[in-house]
């Protein structure tokens, strides 16, 4: 298949994590974890964010979330979030069958979701009638591909700590959302009041493989019956941690989002030249644009992506470690010359 901008999910295995997954498969090494190179992984991810984390790898994003939001919730419980969050509009009904608990929306325009919207949400505590609000979960980056500041992450935190609560977030492009915010990844998570994290890797470079982070290690106490639970625990865990290790050896994960970035930049001003709409800001590398109908499928012939919002002819472009400048050149082309 060509070259997409459909999503970073498209594209393949940066060489250096294939790398990695060929020196893992020599020899034998112990299972479910036992084995060196979740050791090293797992090292790598405290020498980032602390030596008292615990670190558990998973499949894929919808089973890092759900787990973590199931260490931290149970059935009678309530999680906020945004009505564009995975976990409420692209992960089906796992959170619901696996939790039992209640999502509890807020509309957004930018893909974000802010304390006082947040605080109207907070309500009936100690009902029994009602469920009770204990999680919340935002996005970063979010869906619309804008990135939550440090600020306004711990802003969230402070309206979670008001109300006892715990503030989770689904990191499945967290590479991409520190190297929008030249930080490193401890700044805006577990130092802005994150209590557990989905560290995500698919989206950056690897086959597959995300990893569960708790901040606060007294949740984590019984997750790994959770993991084994919920069908997530991988006998040769190796062949994830490898690609984690490699992901996090110099800086690859920051190369990696910072390419894609770049090039969603890119493509934001080769759209600028034509008449399309730009709806959001082009924090990540992400670019949502607003087109004719018409023109859709005509420029998806040879660049396909998605459409985000059939209502209002809103198209969803997404760049990728791989992504080239000739790509962008090309899409800039076609989509002048169909709006011309």
């Amino acid at each position: 298949m060509k070259h997409t901008f459909a999503s970073d999910n498209y594209s393949g295995v940066h060489p250096d994590i294939m790398e990695a997954l060929i020196n893992a498969n020599r020899g034998h090494q112990g299972s479910y974890g036992a084995d060196v190179f979740t050791e090293e992984a797992v090292a790598k991810f405290r020498a980032l964010l602390g030596n008292d984390i615990e670190v558990f790898f998973a499949y894929n994003g919808t089973g890092a979330n759900v787990m973590g939001l199931s260490a931290m919730t149970r059935s009678f419980d309530s999680i906020i979030c945004s009505d564009l969050a995975h976990i409420n509009v692209d992960e089906s009904t796992a959170p619901e069958k696996f939790m039992g608990c209640k999502l509890v929306t807020i509309p957004t325009t930018d893909g974000k979701i802010y304390p006082s919207q947040v605080e109207e949400k907070i309500q009936r505590i100690d009902d029994q009638h009602h469920p009770q609000a204990r999680v919340i979960s935002i996005s970063q980056t979010t869906e619309y591909a804008t990135v939550y500041s440090i600020e306004e992450v711990k802003a969230l935190s402070a309206v979670a700590r008001k109300h006892n609560l715990f503030l989770h977030m689904d990191g499945s492009r967290i590479s991409n959302a520190a190297a929008s915010l030249q930080a490193d990844f401890r700044a805006f998570t577990r130092d802005a009041g994150v209590d557990v994290l989905s560290f995500g890797g698919t989206k950056n470079g690897m086959m597959f493989g995300e990893a569960v982070i708790f901040f606060r290690p007294e949740l984590a106490t019984t997750f790994k019956y959770i993991r084994k639970q919920s069908m997530q625990l991988h006998s040769k865990m190796r062949f994830i941690s490898a690609q984690f290790s490699a992901l996090l050896s110099n800086e690859l994960w920051k190369k990696n989002a910072s390419h894609a970035n770049a090039m969603a930049k890119l493509l934001e001003a080769e759209i600028r030249k034509t008449s399309a709409i730009i709806t959001q800001r082009v924090d990540a590398n992400g670019i949502f644009m607003i087109v004719p109908t018409e023109v859709i499928p005509k420029l998806q012939e040879e660049h396909f992506f998605y459409v985000w919002n059939d209502k209002l002819s809103e198209a969803r472009l997404m760049c990728s470690f791989d992504t080239t400048e000739e790509e962008i050149r090309n899409f800039g082309k076609k989509l002048k010359e169909l709006l011309a």
